[in-house]
Order: structure tokens, then sequence, then C-alpha cells
């Protein structure tokens, strides 16, 4: 079997302790080339610009605003280019961050808590699917944006989704395959098959590739009112 290709990515993270702890961590996989690393929105669209990296890792709130820079700087990176793929991290799970960043669409993007960094299995995984024109969202927005919807009442199609099926809508929104969530729930593949299949008729969503399942249920997500907007305060 072929190795995978090394991954070109550039990191921003205005700490630099946390950055350079990401860069080595991301290094010693093996799986990834940090080509730069980076302490504010504007450095970061200047490391694109030059380096064209495969994939951008990034924290939400950099110099100089202390807003929503890696937010914007993963829209104006996509906007320029569809061969590098965005994941953005949040030090909390506020979904408002997740909806601001799908906003016009989830190819290529990716939303993550802060916590995922020490898995690096799953930040890999991450950066692949980004940079393949995937999407990837924590399961833990997820939860949050489900159980919000959810309480909108028992007319919402998410209240007639089995306690299965969510948990299987969780690992589809986390940019899981069908094989993935086969070992992930220990399902077969028969079931995992019946359970998207009953997901997406009762959601009223077509079923089509990966990134698309995930911008499919975060457009479903966001409907209904309620996604509310960031937060103006706080750390990210």
């Amino acid at each position: 079997m072929a190795e995978p290709e090394v991954l070109r990515v550039v990191i921003a993270e205005d700490n630099y302790l946390v950055r350079e702890g990401v860069r080595r961590l991301l290094e010693d996989s093996g799986e990834v080339d940090v080509v730069a690393s980076v302490g504010s929105g504007v450095e970061l669209l200047d490391a694109v610009r030059r380096l064209a990296p495969h994939a951008v890792l990034t924290d939400i709130r950099m110099p100089p605003g202390h807003h929503m820079e890696g937010i914007e700087a993963a829209h104006a990176i996509r906007a320029s280019t569809d061969s590098t793929g965005v994941v953005v991290l949040s030090q909390h799970a506020d979904e408002s961050y997740a909806l601001a960043l799908f906003a016009d669409g989830s190819a290529g993007l990716g939303y993550l808590l802060k916590d995922r960094i020490g898995d690096l299995e799953d930040l890999v995984h991450a950066l692949r699917e980004v940079c393949a024109g995937g999407s990837v969202i924590d399961p833990q927005i997820v939860d949050t944006l489900v159980r919000r919807r959810s309480a909108v009442g028992a007319s919402s199609p998410l209240a007639t989704l089995s306690p299965r099926e969510l948990e299987v809508l969780r690992q589809m929104a986390a940019g899981k395959t069908n094989a993935g969530i086969e070992q992930a729930l220990f399902l077969s593949t028969s079931t995992v098959e019946k359970h998207v299949n009953a997901i997406f008729t009762k959601l009223r969503l077509p079923e089509s590739g990966v990134h698309r399942r995930v911008a499919a249920v975060l457009a479903f997500l966001q409907s209904d009112g309620g996604a509310g907007h960031p937060a103006q305060e706080g750390s990210a």
C-alpha cells in the first residue's frame, strides 16, 4: 500500500507556545510538513499566497482584532483557491462560530475544538479531509446544534430521529464515511446504510458525497431560526 502524501500545512496561532507545540506534534506524526507557523490573520494570508499549502490549521481569534480573524481568513482562502483546505480551532463549544464559518458552504472547511489537538489521529484526519474538499465538524458542536434544534418541539424533524440515528448523524457530521461509522459505532454495513437512508428521509435531505452530506446537515440545522450570532466577548 502506498504511503499517504505528506501534507504541507500552515499553522496560525498567536500563542507562541501553543503554535510550536502543535507544529512539533504534527511533524512528529511523519504525515505533515509544517511549511510556516504564523501569529496573525494577515501573516496567514501572506503565507498561503506564497506557499500554497495543502491545508491550514488556524485559531479563530488572532491579532489585530482578536475577533474572528481565523474565520475571515478561511473565507478569503477558500474564495481564492479550492486547493487549500482550512481547519479552524476554537477554545469553546460555541456553535455560532461554526455556523459563521459554514455560512456560505462547507467544502474544504473544518471546525474543531482545541481539545482535539491532543488526538493526533483526529487532527490529521481533519486536515486530510479538508484538503480533499471535504468537511469536518466537531461532534460536540453537532450535539449542541441538535439539542437546540430539537428544543424547537416535536414538530422538528430532528425529533423523529432515534437515538442511534442521532449517533450516526453526529458521525456523518464529523466527516466519517459509512465505513468509518461502522468502525466507530461497531455496526454492520447494512445497518449503517439503513440508518443513513433513514436520516436523509426523515430530514428530507439528498444523500451524496461526504462533504455534501455535512453541508446538507448543517443547512438543516441552521434552519428554523435561533442560530444567533457569534459572541462578541470571551476567548475563542
